[in-house]
């Protein structure tokens, strides 16, 4: 804030407490016409915001504001309504302790314009929860349901605000909004029967029949033009350019179905009555009675009220008069019917509205169950109400919102003060008394038990009989006459008496004196018969059962809003206020006009001086010690350019130096208190002619530090230039002796490993090395390897021969049992057939199989190989389809389950197998043994993998013998028999010349047609 004071002579001072002359209105009114021409339309009276509606868009409310405000202290910046939302958040948030916001001023003084922005401020800043973005959008659209159900048109403002508003946000632990409620004041229903000339009605009437659709409006049996309504012509002003009530109808629609509103039929019914409720003729009969002339609109009130028509007739053309306890029912005469008619009208907007408010706050309601406890939540108040009102013709009306203004006029100066007391006591300052105007004989003259005014109204409203204005007055002057502040005609002087009517009386208020007129407006005696008439025969949800149904006499208007009022003080006692003070520059709405009379009124009446004076009572300036030091420590050179001891040290040490004398401030414990703006001033001044010195060291300081950069950045870029140079000669020297000795040993490659070819020939085993690295086999089949140098071949050889034995056995590893199995068996048939027999590279691909029975034999033994054979008799040579099994002992031929031959390993003398392409296989066993039959001659298409398997088992690889034209094989003791192989064009197996057997071999070994020439 400090930093504005030095254009104070331009834009003027942002807080009214530097002040100079604060006793005088005219530099308070002259400092707010400075600031309002530089579009600074926020000033500050130490705590209270002062806001002039500027009547144009101005730049300061947009996202980017909004996060310079966020968590920055109150002082720190140019006064905003941000500033004191976010004040008030932060206060909350720390202290956990509720909150208010009191919003006030005159109507057109952008009162409801600055409740927007606070809750658009916390919809925007405060953290996000599940259900804040769902309730900071029912809070928004609020506010124009509201505004269409309780602003209208007036003189003053297009969109003025005719109820007070009181609306609670509440808060969760985590600062996230969590829900909220509204209360309602003094909604001004005698607007809904009656509007002056250029006013208007409220503006849902206007934005029924201009935007509702051609269906609801005939099922309302209304038309669109306004000047056919009796409650809508009285103004004489249907339409204004600033509104649009098409649009504001939309907009009233989508607000209902966000807010969760489902009853709009029900409401536009009411609205819609009220209006045919206006247009209700009555006649006068002979002896003075009254009738309704046209029996159509009741029959349409019946409709749209859900009343019978033949008791709402009654109740607007008869009164209910108790006496003695005994009730009698007597008609009213023409004008007093007409009276009756539209106070129902006004008592049945007004209890619409109230109801309109209660669904609203059903909408704003924590849905979570966390939240049930009063205690889980703190809150933040906004309460946005009229400011004192002083008017031609001053009602009832101006006398309840006067008496409201006073109230809280009586709580901010109590506040105020009680703060005030509360700070100097925390800092160790004496109080001192401070001398104001207190307004709370006024309060007692309005609402003091028994001897009030609101008292005397209400006895007089109570009486049996006919009220009267007249009476009314009187007894006042009886009761109250000789109190100070209260003065009617009668008891005033001469010259008071030129300026008051009879029917007047006059209150002193803290904010002057105001005229009221007691005139059919003060004294209204409500027919409670009416309204309980109509609302127990009406269907309508709107009216509250309850409240019909109660038969207990219902307080005074006055006594209600007393009350309401008590309870409103109440809750403000309950939390720390801010304020906010509305004013408007111009009645005609122009940018950049400022009134200064109209201005003068309502810094008067907006009792602006007063707080101004009690907040100047004390000290003007206040600031915690290391901010007041860390903005004046240059104009001391014992605190410049930083204070390393204590605080209060430093600013004791300042001030001295600044020649402050004892009277101008006092030392807290953590502020430093100036009572007189001129001393601030003058420091903020001499710190003003200091900054030219300052900026000089700062110029100084800077060339200093940049020159001395320049020169470090001169000898850093020397430094890193001759390293580079020393780097780019050393890899030089170390490449010229490289090169020389590569040549060198070059030179003497073929002599004796020493000093002059070390280098090279080591140079030359790397080089291979790395070559043997890159290239290496990829796999055992692989036979490529480098060319080794002639001094390397004997180490290459080595490698090569490791490699190979290396990737063998990683082979081998990672081979399978059963691939391990496999390879034997191959590896052994390649040794024995390999070179040797025809059909042998037939079965190189093949896999040999743990047999080839397609069941296996019941055989008792354990079986190792089983596979299917042809044996030929060595007689005749006759064949028989046999199974040769094979057991780790033993081999045994076997027909079906029957045992033939057995052979055993240890007698087999040897194999033999032709060199061509046949099947047959001879099993030599000694002729010695009388337990064997002799050789067996054997068929089969596997006759490679049989005989090798044999041959391993018996472990008689070497006893194989392939024979290129025959076979002997031992028939019987001293016998042999022969087979005989040859070529053919014709598979043949059979007996030959000389009882040999003869084998012509021309088919595929595996082929089952061989097999079925064999058997034959």
């Amino acid at each position: 804030m400090e930093s504005a004071l030095t254009a104070r002579d331009r834009v003027g001072v942002q807080d009214f407490v530097l002040l100079e002359n604060y006793n005088s209105e005219v530099a308070f009114i002259d400092n707010l016409r400075r600031r309002f021409r530089e579009n600074l339309i926020y000033t500050y009276i130490g705590s209270v915001l002062v806001s002039v509606n500027p009547y144009k868009d101005l730049e300061i409310y947009s996202k980017a504001q909004m996060e310079r405000y966020r968590g920055v202290s109150f002082y720190e910046i140019s006064p905003h309504i941000y500033a004191l939302s976010d004040n008030t958040y932060r206060a909350m948030r720390t202290e956990r302790k509720d909150q208010c916001i009191l919003i006030s001023g005159e109507s057109g003084a952008g009162k409801t314009e600055a409740s927007k922005k606070i809750l658009l401020y916390y919809t925007v800043t405060c953290p996000t929860g599940d259900h804040m973005a769902a309730l900071g959008e029912r809070l928004l659209q609020s506010n124009p349901v509201l505004e269409a159900f309780g602003n209208a048109k007036t003189l003053r403002n297009d969109n003025s605000s005719r109820f007070g508003k009181y609306m609670d946000v509440q808060f969760d632990f985590k600062g996230v909004p969590v829900g909220g409620h509204i209360l309602n004041y003094l909604l001004e229903k005698s607007r809904v029967v009656h509007q002056n000339h250029g006013e208007r009605n409220f503006h849902i009437f206007y934005q029924l029949l201009e935007g509702g659709d051609d269906d609801l409006l005939k099922s309302l049996e209304l038309e669109r033009n306004p000047q056919n309504y009796n409650y809508l012509v009285k103004g004489n002003c249907p339409r204004i350019s600033s509104i649009n009530d098409k649009n504001s109808w939309k907009t009233v629609m989508n607000a209902l179905l966000v807010i969760g509103f489902v009853e709009e039929e029900n409401l536009m019914n009411i609205i819609g009555g009220i209006l045919h409720l206006g247009n209700t003729q009555f006649g006068e009969g002979e002896e003075g009675e009254t009738y309704v002339t046209n029996e159509d609109q009741i029959l349409t009130l019946e409709k749209l009220f859900g009343v019978n028509s033949s008791a709402l007739t009654e109740a607007v053309t008869h009164k209910k008069l108790t006496a003695k306890g005994e009730e009698m029912i007597s008609p009213l005469n023409f004008e007093q019917t007409l009276s009756a008619r539209d106070a129902l009208a006004k008592s049945v907007y007004r209890r619409t509205f109230n109801w309109l408010v209660e669904k609203i706050n059903q909408s704003l309601a924590q849905k979570d169950e966390i939240h049930h406890s009063r205690k889980d939540f703190s809150v933040i108040g906004v309460l946005d109400i009229y400011g004192f009102e002083v008017l031609q013709h001053n009602s009832f009306e101006q006398f309840c919102i006067n008496y409201c203004n006073e109230k809280l006029q009586q709580l901010f100066i109590e506040l105020t003060l009680q703060y005030e007391q509360e700070e100097y006591e925390t800092e160790g300052i004496a109080w001192e008394t401070v001398q104001y105007f207190d307004n709370k004989i006024i309060c007692e003259l309005i609402e003091e038990k028994h001897k009030g005014i609101i008292s005397i109204m209400n006895e007089e409203c109570l009486r049996p009989g006919e009220t009267c204005d007249a009476s009314f007055l009187e007894k006042m002057e009886d009761s109250i006459g000789g109190h100070p502040h209260f003065v009617t005609h009668k008891l005033a002087n001469g010259k008071t008496r030129r300026v008051m009517s009879r029917e007047e009386f006059r209150l002193l208020h803290y904010a002057g004196e105001v005229s009221y007129n007691v005139n059919g407006e003060t004294i209204l005696k409500q027919n409670e018969g009416l309204w309980h008439k109509f609302a127990g025969a009406s269907k309508s949800h709107c009216f509250r059962r309850k409240e019909v149904n109660d038969q207990k006499r219902s307080e005074t208007a006055s006594t209600q809003f007393k009350n309401s009022l008590m309870k409103l003080m109440e809750i403000l006692m309950s939390k720390e206020p801010s304020y906010v003070r509305c004013i408007k520059p111009n009645d005609s709405k122009q940018p950049g006009k400022f009134d200064e009379v109209l201005v003068r009124h309502q810094v008067k009446y907006l009792g602006l001086m007063e707080n101004l004076r009690v907040r100047r009572a004390g000290f003007a300036y206040r600031r915690r010690f290391e901010a007041f030091l860390q903005r004046y420590k240059p104009l001391c050179p014992e605190t410049w350019p930083n204070w390393n001891g204590c605080l209060s040290d430093g600013v004791s040490t300042l001030v001295e130096h600044l020649g402050y004398t004892p009277e101008e401030y006092k030392l807290g414990r953590s502020k430093i208190f100036i009572r007189f703006p001129k001393t601030l001033f003058t420091t903020e001044d001499a710190l003003e002619a200091k900054k030219p010195e300052i900026a000089l060291i700062l110029q100084k300081s800077w060339r200093g530090y940049t020159e001395r950069s320049k020169y470090q950045l001169i000898v850093i870029q020397s430094a890193w230039r001759g390293m580079k140079g020393r780097r780019r000669a050393k890899r030089r020297r170390q490449a010229a002796d490289l090169i020389r000795r590569l040549i060198k040993g070059f030179i003497y490659r073929h002599e004796e490993y020493g000093p002059e070819n070390d280098y090279y020939l080591h140079h030359i085993r790397y080089s291979f090395l790395k070559n043997v690295r890159q290239n290496l086999p990829k796999n055992v089949l692989d036979k490529s390897w480098p060319t080794p140098p002639a001094l390397l071949a004997e180490a290459s050889d080595q490698l090569q021969r490791l490699n190979m034995q290396n990737m063998v056995n990683k082979y081998c590893n990672r081979v399978q049992p059963e691939w391990k199995k496999q390879m034997m068996q191959k590896v052994v048939a390649s040794e024995i057939f390999k070179d040797q027999k025809d059909s042998y590279p037939l079965t190189v691909g093949r896999l040999f199989l743990d047999t080839r029975l397609v069941q296996r034999n019941a055989f008792p033994c354990a079986s190792q190989y089983g596979v299917p054979v042809v044996k030929y008799d060595r007689r005749g040579f006759k064949p028989h389809t046999r199974q040769l099994l094979l057991t780790n002992t033993f081999a045994v031929i076997v027909d079906r389950n029957k045992i033939k031959q057995r052979i055993d390993y240890a007698a087999l003398r040897g194999i033999s197998v032709s060199s061509l392409s046949d099947g047959m296989f001879v099993l030599h066993m000694p002729t010695s043994d009388n337990k064997q039959k002799g050789d067996a001659v054997l068929h089969s298409f596997h006759v490679i993998e049989v005989v090798t398997k044999i041959s391993m088992m018996a472990c008689k690889i070497n006893y194989v013998n392939v024979c290129p034209g025959s076979i002997r094989f031992s028939v019987a003791r001293g016998k042999e028999g022969i087979i005989d192989f040859v070529r053919g064009s014709e598979l043949k197996v059979a007996k030959g010349k000389r009882g040999h057997l003869l084998v012509v071999s021309v088919f595929e070994p595996n082929s089952r047609k061989s097999l079925a020439i064999l058997v034959r």
